[in-house]
């Protein structure tokens, strides 16, 4: 894949490994990043990547939430890697989720589970530096990136994870999701996501929104509000299906087989546990 410029000087591209969306908005006094990918190792061959758009340093890393492939290149772009090092945001909520990553033996499991899938992974964990933001945002913070460019840093709600944030550049109209909107497939309902709030996340999001607004997802191809309101739609049939099937008496290891559901229900089983909890 190549850069896409999805509005001024905003570009998306999509990388493998999991299809990951990176973007970047560009300004007068620099570039932001919006997440890094998997690696320091890709985190390399994405610096290289961005001179195809510009000469200008990367003055801000922004990350949308802690999963490992949109946090892993952080380091790339701090010292002793890049001087002077970027700013590195991310949401109060995600800081201390990375922080508590460290000390939890299921992260330390995946992590060897990761490395035991070919010679490439074991060479990128062997170098593996988990940089934890340095710069943190509550509920809103604007990033001024020169020339009268200034990018907004929203938490509209939890969805995807409790630490979601979104970027509005509202001079190029456009909408930065991360993993709160999938194009490339369903929406990832993992064991630390929020499905009951996920819809009303992204009603609160399309509030910033316009006609011809372009959202860019986490994991594929910009699109538009259409597309997002048919994805928080079905968002939203899970967490009803959720709350019938409890409400009928329907116990949670019953409910996948019992439900009628949008997705296929081999990927809700994390969406029905969540759901069944918080309810």
């Amino acid at each position: 894949m190549s850069w896409v410029e999805v509005g001024d000087r905003v570009f998306q591209r999509r990388y493998e490994p999991c299809d990951v969306t990176v973007s970047v908005v560009a300004g007068a006094d620099g570039l932001a990043l919006v997440d890094t990918r998997c690696s320091l190792a890709e985190a390399r061959e994405l610096r290289e990547h961005l001179r195809e758009i510009s000469a200008a340093p990367v003055r801000w890393v922004v990350n949308t939430h802690i999963h490992f492939d949109h946090v892993w290149g952080n380091a790339e772009f701090v010292a002793p890697r890049q001087t002077p090092p970027a700013q590195v945001w991310g949401s109060a909520e995600m800081i201390a989720a990375m922080r508590g990553a460290a000390r939890d033996p299921a992260a330390a499991e995946f992590k060897e589970y990761l490395a035991g899938q070919s010679e490439e992974w074991a060479a990128k964990l062997a170098e593996l530096e988990e940089y934890v933001p340095d710069h943190e945002v509550r509920g809103a913070h604007d990033l001024d990136l020169g020339g009268g460019r200034v990018v907004s840093l929203r938490q509209v709600g939890r969805g995807h994870t409790d630490g979601d944030m979104i970027l509005h550049v509202p001079d190029a109209d456009v909408l930065l999701m991360g993993d709160l909107l999938e194009q490339s497939g369903a929406p990832a309902f993992g064991p630390d996501s929020y499905p009951l709030e996920w819809a009303p996340t992204l009603d609160a999001a399309l509030t910033l929104s316009g006609p011809d607004t372009r959202f860019v997802p986490g994991h594929g191809d910009a699109t538009d509000a259409s597309f997002v309101r048919a994805q928080r739609d079905s968002i939203r049939a899970v967490a009803d299906q959720c709350a019938a099937l409890r409400a009928a008496g329907v116990p949670a290891d019953k409910a996948l087989a019992a439900g009628d559901w949008p997705y296929d229900p081999k990927h809700l089983e994390h969406a029905v546990a969540r759901a069944y909890a918080q309810l």
